[in-house]
């Protein structure tokens, strides 16, 4: 799949809801993203398209590819977070920015990152 922050953010969503919950909701996710109803609709079409998600009628769930993806980009999101705070960002402040920069940064940055948050000896 070519890299999409507005995929990556939502399958993410579908990941984190789905380990709050049994099942996940279109409108859960709606009000998780912020956005309308129509548009997870949308996205859910194309993501299911894809071969990320299924849809039960009431249900949203990831597929394996879906659910490794999902993975990935909260692993990211992450250790971005992480990074930020060991170098003294406030936690919600690190939050937002790797809700961004999950998504553009590098593999050979995010790998600077992770060792770095790995080897961490504080």
């Amino acid at each position: 799949m070519k890299r999409s922050q507005s995929a990556e953010d939502y399958l993410e969503c579908i990941l984190l809801l789905s380990k709050e919950n049994e099942f996940v909701h279109r409108v859960e996710v709606a009000r998780r993203i912020g956005v309308s109803q129509p548009a997870v609709q949308k996205a859910v079409k194309i993501l299911a398209e894809q071969g990320y998600i299924e849809c039960d009628g009431m249900h949203l769930f990831l597929t394996g590819q879906g659910a490794e993806y999902a993975e990935k980009i909260y692993e990211r999101h992450c250790i971005i977070r992480s990074f930020l705070t060991l170098h003294g960002v406030n936690a919600a402040d690190a939050d937002a920015d790797a809700c961004e920069m999950e998504h553009v940064i590098s593999e050979t940055t995010f790998g600077m990152m992770k060792n770095y948050v790995i080897n961490y000896k504080g």
